[in-house]
């Protein structure tokens, strides 16, 4: 049988910490925490409060889950991160690197300290957040030129859309590509292709507002989102990108190259039930472009 001191060397051998946290904020204990790897001594936190240890705004999110797990029973999983701004009294060259934990919480059907509480397990998760990060971020981005892709533009495209049909916020689209890209690439070779694309892809992150969501749609096909604008406000901000492209690029490393870009500049309308029916006015606008000699923006 174990007896009670059993007990309390188990926990101490824990490898993530365990708090007994109060209604309050009471750290009225703490245990485990032994993985010198992820964790610090949290011993000297028994009997503080939260709001002498961590910022007001992270202390009310604690409140707030500790809350919600007295208030319904069974197990709460959740995840947060901690910074060495959220914790009190740490010296400004302390870490600024962002530690992510899952908390896993269970009220207790017992008081402590006269207060209802709750038992509180921490597992430090940043490797897997950070991993989690970084394949999110792969899947949204163009490896090639660091632009959000196609597939993170239909989501974005999809929230504007939303927004314009319950607020009438208007914006616009660019569809744009290359002209004679694949004489480029013939003529003077695929790494050359490529560069002209990152020195496309460069200039739309100077030129354009922050504001401004530029997107490799593939290919030599770019597209611009222009929130807030109609198309008669954007025409002359696109005009402007398609004139510092063919400024810009007249050589490329010092050989000549001169590329320049058509495009067709769309915007929302109120009998648009689907985004992709802005893109598909910008990409027949495109081809009014090419047809009408390249190298200039059509308003579709």
């Amino acid at each position: 049988m174990l007896d009670f001191s059993h007990i309390q060397s188990i926990l101490k051998t824990l490898p993530d910490p365990v708090f007994i946290l109060t209604r309050s904020g009471l750290y009225a204990g703490v245990f485990g925490g032994i993985d010198t790897r992820y964790y610090h001594d949290g011993s000297d936190l028994i009997g503080k409060r939260m709001d002498e240890v961590l910022s007001a705004e992270k202390t009310a999110w604690f409140l707030g889950v500790i809350e919600q797990a007295l208030a319904q029973p069974g197990l709460h999983v959740v995840e947060y991160g901690l910074s060495g701004r959220d914790v009190l009294g740490l010296p400004d060259e302390g870490p600024a690197r962002e530690i992510w934990f899952e908390g896993r919480v269970q009220a207790l059907d017992f008081p402590v300290n006269g207060e209802a509480a709750v038992l509180w397990v921490a597992s430090n998760i940043t490797t897997r957040h950070e991993l989690e990060l970084q394949l999110r971020w792969q899947s949204s981005t163009d490896p090639l030129t660091g632009l959000p892709n196609r597939r993170h533009m239909a989501d974005v495209l999809r929230e504007y859309l939303e927004v314009f049909l319950r607020y009438q916020t208007p914006l616009s689209v660019l569809l744009f590509d290359v002209d004679h890209f694949k004489s480029i690439n013939d003529e003077l070779g695929h790494d050359v292709g490529d560069r002209v694309l990152i020195a496309i892809a460069d200039i739309c992150r100077n030129e354009l507002r922050h504001t401004d969501v530029s997107v490799r749609f593939g290919g030599d096909e770019f597209v611009i989102l222009l929130p807030h604008t109609g198309a008669a406000q954007a025409a002359p901000l696109v005009e402007r990108l398609r004139q510092r492209v063919a400024d810009e690029l007249r050589l490329l490393d010092g050989q000549p190259c001169s590329p320049t870009i058509s495009g067709g500049l769309g915007e929302l309308l109120a009998t648009d039930t689907d985004a992709q029916q802005v893109l598909k006015r910008a990409d027949a606008a495109l081809y009014e472009a090419k047809r009408q000699g390249r190298n200039r923006i059509v308003l579709g």
